[in-house]
């Protein structure tokens, strides 16, 4: 097992851009890295997405992650890498998966509902773990199942999540958090992405200090 630990960001927030064009690609990775965002997921059921993440990885700074969401496949691993992402977001716990993308040094942040998927995906290596639907757990589930975690694994609240939560999840000890369609919807503007990232990242600093 290769663990790549999940780094120190100013703020642990993942944008994910389900729908990204590779067109639209450098205008709204611009906008929200100018906004503070660290961490940008596009989907591999997005049109193009490697394309997307290329083109993302060419503008974003070394330190920001860029990669891919809804990855399934180690043959998926592969491509994220040959396309320079680091960061690889699932929506299961797939040992193989996790491996091959430890092997390449990507951050890994599988997707989880349950104690058994969450132990499960800490076995494999997981970097953070993201619960999702988080809606349907909601701050309660969560910190329940976190009560059985390993100390130190970061846990992020992805699903139904914008910055209007993020008071209830810091009261169970939630700081990690996956933004998508609060912040992104195909065919969105720049202006209207960053305007909606500089809102998530103000709500951010106000609970968790900037």
């Amino acid at each position: 097992m290769n663990r790549i630990a999940w780094p120190k960001l100013t703020r642990d927030l993942v944008a994910i851009l389900r729908g990204l064009r590779p067109e639209e690609a450098p205008a709204i990775v611009g906008a929200l890295v100018e906004a503070g965002f660290e961490a940008i997921e596009v989907p591999l059921n997005s049109p193009d997405p490697f394309r997307s993440i290329e083109a993302a990885r060419r503008l974003a700074p070394e330190g920001v992650l860029i990669g891919a969401g809804t990855v399934l496949s180690v043959e998926e691993v592969d491509r994220l890498n040959d396309a320079g992402g680091n960061l690889l977001v699932s929506p299961n716990v797939d040992p193989a998966v996790i491996a091959r993308a430890g092997r390449h040094g990507m951050i890994t942040m599988p997707g989880v509902f349950s104690p058994t998927e969450a132990l499960a995906a800490v076995s494999a290596g997981a970097s953070a773990l993201k619960f999702f639907p988080a809606s349907v757990l909601g701050p309660k589930g969560i910190k329940a199942i976190m009560a059985v975690l390993p100390d130190g694994v970061p846990v992020g609240a992805v699903g139904g999540v914008s910055e209007r939560d993020f008071v209830a999840y810091a009261a169970v000890g939630v700081r990690t958090f996956g933004l998508g369609s609060s912040l992104y919807r195909p065919a969105a503007d720049a202006a209207e992405v960053a305007t909606r990232a500089r809102a998530a990242v103000a709500a951010y600093d106000a609970v968790f200090g900037g």
